[in-house]
């Protein structure tokens, strides 16, 4: 009986280390692929340190392999920032976890992945990881005398520790990674040294998940694609916005953005919000669509767009077939919105049980237009709504106008379903405003 154990032991012990031969290092493979012998490589042939693997993952990612596997190793692989080159496949294998390593990330703009003008990379992570250490990064204390603030923690205050930073990219594809628990974004996108703007990027099936900041930024970029992905647990530092489009400087891009089936939810701050404030009519014309989305809001409004001035840019914003539901804020909010600048069209959406903040939801509405006293705006306006539709509870009117003489191009047609005659009222029309709401039965 001893012999037969021993001898099933001896015929097992090939195949188990057949199974583990990608967790030990391999030098003859790392000797051809530096001799151009093989395109491939595995991160765990430059050996797996279980305390800092970054090491073995920089070398693999610098090795010129066409395509890098980080492969399950049974543990996380815990890293340093990383850099990310071009011309590259990066595969993370099934249940692989990038983890930040505790006690490094203090640089303020520090990220687990970077990728800095380079053109053709693509990350493939079926139900793979890249997890940061959000509750170290926001530990500290805050003291507020005089005006001055003083941060106490053991990192200095930041927001831009971000999972995955695209910064002047081309030729991007992510897709079916989970990034999570960041100092800043899950993803940020924005341009580089050579250009102000990353081109041509595309996300499928991608999760942000409990970040800093915003589930994912975009600052500057010519060609967006985001397919099936979800935005979710945003919260930490304002915005804490599921997505926040917000460029920086005139130059930057806002073009060819397209967010197709995607989900936005239970972030503190908006679900969707779009901020032009610091483009102009001399900037690049924004084209940006949401098709087939849907969004929730802890505190901040569903989708919130703001900002487009009298001088702002030229362009057009299209929400299709979206529904917004279950927010503490507005449903949807346009303020400080000008005829002049990029038109905003909601077409065949649906806003329902919005606005239910219990401080304020007797004053609110699932919709408001909102132009500030001390707003660039004087010509408000721009805005259609194309077969929309608000149901609400409560006794108060669907929409809010903006509190000015005149708008100009507010036009459209808005259904509502509200078991109070007040849902279908409107507070008097400004001149201009064209807009039909109308009831039909709950």
């Amino acid at each position: 009986m001893r012999s037969m154990l021993l001898m099933l032991s001896l015929i097992a012990a090939p195949a188990f280390a057949a199974e583990n031969e990608t967790d030990v290092s391999n030098p003859q493979a790392i000797a051809d692929l530096e001799a151009r012998r093989r395109t491939d490589a595995n991160a765990a042939w430059w050996g797996f340190d279980q305390d800092d693997a970054t090491d073995a993952v920089q070398a693999a990612i610098d090795s010129g392999a066409k395509t890098v596997t980080i492969p399950n190793v049974g543990q996380d692989w815990i890293v340093r920032p990383l850099t990310l080159a071009g011309d590259q496949e990066l595969i993370l294998e099934e249940g692989v976890v990038i983890a930040a390593k505790r006690g490094e990330y203090r640089g303020r703009g520090d990220s687990v992945f970077t990728a800095r003008d380079i053109d053709n990379l693509t990350i493939r992570g079926d139900g793979a990881t890249v997890r940061m250490q959000k509750e170290d990064y926001i530990s500290g204390l805050v003291l507020k005398d005089l005006g001055w603030n003083r941060w106490y923690g053991q990192y200095e205050k930041a927001e831009w520790r971000m999972c995955l930073s695209l910064r002047g990219c081309n030729n991007v594809l992510v897709e079916g990674l989970t990034l999570r628990d960041s100092g800043g974004d899950g993803i940020y996108i924005d341009g580089g040294r050579r250009m102000h703007y990353s081109s041509n990027i595309r996300l499928r099936n991608v999760v942000c998940d409990n970040n800093y900041r915003q589930g994912i930024s975009v600052i500057g970029v010519d060609g967006l694609l985001i397919e099936d992905s979800r935005f979710c647990n945003t919260w930490g530092t304002p915005p804490s916005s599921g997505i926040d489009i917000e460029p920086d400087a005139p130059t930057h891009r806002v073009k060819d953005v397209e967010v197709r089936n995607c989900v936005f939810e239970d972030n503190y701050g908006d679900g969707i919000e779009i901020f032009l404030a610091h483009l102009n009519q001399d900037s690049e014309p924004v084209s940006i669509l949401f098709e087939d989305c849907r969004v929730s809001s802890r505190r901040g409004s569903g989708i919130r767009v703001t900002k487009l001035a009298d001088d702002g840019p030229r362009g057009e914003i299209v929400f299709r077939n979206c529904v917004v539901e279950d927010t503490e804020a507005y449903g949807i909010k346009l303020q400080d919105k000008s005829v002049d600048a990029a038109g905003v069209k909601f077409i065949d959406c649906h806003v329902r049980n919005t606005a239910n903040d219990p401080n304020y939801a007797d004053a609110w509405a699932p919709v408001i237009f909102r132009a500030r006293p001390d707003s660039k705006t004087k010509r408000y306006g721009g805005i259609e709504f194309v077969n929309c539709v608000v149901e609400d509870d409560r006794d108060r009117p669907a929409l809010k106008l903006p509190d000015v003489d005149q708008v100009f191009d507010l036009t459209g047609r808005i259904s509502v379903k509200n078991p109070h005659s007040a849902g279908s009222s409107v507070e008097q029309a400004p001149p201009g405003c064209e807009l039909t709401v109308h009831s039909v039965q709950k």
